[in-house]
């Protein structure tokens, strides 16, 4: 269970490294000017707060792995109606409002996962383990970004190999055996 969680968290640092490194790129290769990705980009931050925020909700009524499944779910499905919009300054945007509602959203729920295989005590050292698959997924996601941007001028095939990965994640965190905490009663 725990490598299954370290591997939807690679998939989700090469989804948001590659974002960041190359959403700019993506906007000019569409005709479109700088400011679409900067406000892309602030539109993923402000929807970030958000996302998290109902991380945290959901996470109060459902088991984390399915909070996670949904998360990765729905970047599969946001990446793939980009492809297929037509690409256009609000295109950016509401894809931008959607990605930015999963992207630490994830988090949460996987230190929460973590935390119930494994107890609280050792709880740091296992969730920054988790980080550096995260971080080792970055690194693929913005370093192949440039590769196939060198190779062929774009990023489709990256945006193909993100919405398999994303939909990889979400269906790693199905397998995952979760126990479930019980809840002590609060002293008054």
């Amino acid at each position: 269970s725990y490598l299954l969680l370290h591997g939807s968290f690679l998939t989700c640092g090469f989804h948001i490294a590659f974002l960041v490194t190359h959403l700019p790129g993506e906007v000019d290769l569409c005709g479109l000017p700088g400011s679409v990705a900067s406000w892309s980009l602030a539109i993923i931050g402000l929807s970030n707060i958000a996302g998290s925020f109902t991380a945290g909700w959901l996470l109060n009524h459902f088991r984390g792995t399915y909070v996670l499944f949904g998360m990765y779910g729905s970047r599969t499905l946001l990446i793939l109606i980009y492809l297929a919009a037509p690409k256009t300054e609000w295109t950016f945007y509401l894809f931008a409002a959607g990605l930015g509602f999963s992207w630490l959203g994830t988090a949460p729920p996987t230190a929460g996962v973590v935390g119930k295989l494994f107890g609280t005590r050792y709880l740091a050292t296992l969730y920054g383990l988790t980080m550096l698959s995260h971080q080792i997924g970055g690194f693929f996601g913005a370093w192949l970004g440039g590769l196939a941007f060198c190779h062929s001028g774009d990023y489709l095939w990256m945006w193909d190999a993100d919405a398999l990965l994303a939909t990889v994640a979400a269906l790693l965190n199905l397998p995952i055996r979760e126990p479930r905490v019980e809840r002590g009663a609060v002293p008054a």
